[in-house]
């Protein structure tokens, strides 16, 4: 994990960070462990791309070519998670994509606040 930044190692949410060509860049110790089936922290350095289906593949690929974001949520293995895919940028282009995967709980209270 960077060095720079390292309240991301041992946060409670996965962190994978690719470059535009989307080679893993980087990932915290939540998205090595989330990954260790397919090799955790030993993918840095490999491409993403392959790992994905054609669909997500599209996705991944309409992202680094245009910027913006993905979010979703999905259940796997019985947990729920949220998924927000971003771009991330340098000297205003697209460089590459940070992926945010955060456990939900069963029962997640939402809240509605007024406007300030």
């Amino acid at each position: 994990m960077n060095e720079n930044a390292p309240w991301m190692k041992e946060l409670s949410v996965a962190i994978t960070v690719i470059d535009a060509q989307g080679t893993i860049l980087d990932m915290n110790d939540k998205a090595a462990l989330t990954f260790s089936k397919w090799g955790g922290s030993q993918l840095v350095g490999q491409s993403v791309l392959p790992c994905h289906s054609p669909r997500s593949r599209e996705s991944i690929e309409a992202l680094l070519r245009t910027g913006g974001a993905n979010t979703y949520t999905i259940e796997k293995a019985g947990a729920r998670k949220l998924i927000h895919q971003c771009a991330w940028t340098k000297d205003g282009q697209v460089a590459g994509l940070v992926e945010l995967s955060i456990e939900l709980p069963e029962h997640m209270p939402h809240h509605v606040r007024p406007a300030s």
